[in-house]
């Protein structure tokens, strides 16, 4: 007789309330990606008593030294500056527009898209086709328009980050908020005489949050490129401020003579955006009831 069919009833819900965090773990690819995203936040959070210098010393002296040359462990910029400080104090900017922009976009999208599902005979129409129009102009010529009109700088990467974050969460949360609406505690709720507000914040918001968080890591991944890019084309952070799509930016015309300068910030974007990537696909199954059995 097999182990599942000797499992006794009481052993069979353990199973079923297994946690999402357990479960998440359990796969190695989504507790290397968790463990990643832990390190260079704590690393950012960490930077100014990690960085073994000045982000914005010049030394020009050791300027294009290569990793493991004179005490630096990733060599130094064009200007002599240490690697090691540059690349956390760019992590922490980095991840620092990444959160705000997705935060922003994220909030104002998630209250569109419930109250484009909530008063659907009203508000579906109008907020899903603003949605469609913005979703028709790539993120980039976003980025341009704004750095056109604001001037260069972090915040108008970040603007043009959450403005292209809000149409998408507003449809991720709407499809979601569609399908929770017609459960049966929502409508008992609107039956027994709860207000819109109490019925969107008690029974209708925290029911949708699973798709809307897994989205939400995805999105932070991707704001993250697209940040970096943005920081790359010079709409984003200025010299000497250190950010990572800002440092390969600067570090591509040395190329030819020192090609650690942009190879390792590209190296770590690609690492943050393939953890987020990677975490949120995981976070999408743990948080799916279907594979929980």
């Amino acid at each position: 007789m097999s182990a599942t069919a000797l499992e006794t009833p009481a052993a069979r819900p353990a199973r079923r309330r297994d946690g999402v965090w357990p479960r998440l773990l359990r796969d190695p690819v989504a507790a290397v990606a968790l463990g990643f995203v832990v390190l260079a936040v704590l690393a950012a959070l960490l930077a100014p008593w990690l960085a073994p210098s000045d982000p914005y010393d010049n030394n020009l002296l050791a300027a294009m030294k290569p990793p493991g040359t004179e005490g630096l462990p990733l060599g130094a910029d064009g200007q002599g500056r240490d690697l090691v400080t540059r690349l956390l104090f760019g992590l922490r900017v980095t991840l620092l527009m990444g959160l705000v922009a997705t935060l922003a976009g994220g909030l104002l999208g998630m209250l569109l898209g419930f109250l484009a599902a909530f008063y659907r005979r009203w508000l579906d129409m109008p907020i899903m086709r603003v949605m469609d129009v913005m979703l028709s102009f790539p993120a980039i010529l976003v980025g341009l328009a704004i750095a056109a009109i604001a001037g260069p700088g972090i915040p108008a990467v970040v603007v043009a980050m959450s403005i292209a974050t809000v149409p998408l969460m507003a449809r991720i949360t709407r499809g979601s908020a569609l399908v929770v609406m017609q459960l049966d505690y929502v409508v008992a709720a609107r039956a027994v005489g709860c207000t819109d507000a109490q019925v969107i914040l008690r029974h209708l918001a925290p029911n949708c949050l699973s798709p809307i968080f897994v989205f939400a890591t995805l999105r932070f991944g991707q704001v993250i490129l697209l940040g970096s890019a943005l920081s790359f084309l010079g709409l984003g952070a200025q010299p000497p401020t250190a950010e990572l799509g800002a440092m390969a930016s600067e570090g591509r015309n040395f190329l030819f003579f020192a090609p650690h300068i942009a190879v390792l910030p590209c190296l770590l974007i690609f690492l943050l955006v393939l953890a987020f990537n990677l975490l949120g696909d995981a976070l999408r199954d743990a948080l799916d009831p279907r594979m929980r059995f």
